[in-house]
């Protein structure tokens, strides 16, 4: 039987820890951007390979969190929050190119589709699992077709792939959000959940953050930022 209080508990820890790691990643993205300006745009200058040793270090904490979280710990939350802060460096390249207009509506949108579509994977009684399968599945089909965008160059192609982009990220975060709950079904009590909680939070927020890119670029297209 399923101990309500304690899922209760643990998703409440889920969403929290994810909460924490957008805000990090939004404030860290915001200094960049405004107080440490300056000093953020001459070191990218100085170091033109920065951004690659940027997400190369992102890979590598997702990497270390999803690994140290099976086995639970104060560890794992740490490289979490490591996770947020990198990540907040390369969104603010990223937002550089785009208004305050186009970022905050942006993330309106990417937070009330977040929200419905968590809160329907996590009260949905139907398998969400061949859904979720699928759009895994097309998700790898467009990171093959945008590479070959990149040399082909389409802003229309590029266009309609951030509606794909948010469509199967609409799919993924009912899933995840679903995929979450059982996880605490099949393993409360086997494995430290706090472990757990950090391993869906790191999963919905990445869900959140290319839900977020995805409508920046729908919302960006023909703008750029005014500065």
């Amino acid at each position: 039987m399923i101990n309500e209080a304690g899922l209760g508990q643990y998703l409440t820890k889920v969403y929290g820890y994810m909460t924490l790691g957008v805000a990090i990643s939004a404030i860290v993205s915001f200094l960049a951007l405004t107080v440490y300006r300056v000093q953020f745009a001459s070191l990218l200058s100085e170091h033109p390979f920065m951004l690659y040793g940027l997400i190369i270090l992102e890979l590598g904490f997702v990497m270390a969190t999803s690994f140290k979280a099976s086995r639970g710990g104060i560890l794992s939350f740490m490289l979490f929050m490591a996770f947020a802060v990198v990540n907040g460096l390369t969104l603010a390249l990223t937002l550089s190119f785009y208004s305050v207009a186009n970022i905050t509506t942006a993330f309106v949108a990417a937070t009330a589709t977040f929200g419905s579509m968590a809160l329907y994977g996590s009260l949905t009684k139907r398998n969400l699992a061949g859904m979720g399968q699928m759009a895994f599945a097309a998700l790898i089909g467009l990171l093959v077709a945008t590479v070959v965008n990149l040399f082909l160059r389409n802003p229309m192609v590029d266009y309609i792939f951030s509606f794909i982009g948010v469509i199967i990220f609409i799919g993924l975060t009912a899933w995840d959000s679903q995929r979450i709950k059982m996880m605490y079904q099949q393993y409360a009590g086997q494995i430290d959940t706090n472990g757990l909680a950090v391993m869906g939070a790191l999963q919905l927020y990445l869900d959140f953050v290319n839900l977020f890119l995805f409508f920046l670029r729908i919302f960006g297209i023909g703008t750029t930022s005014d500065d």
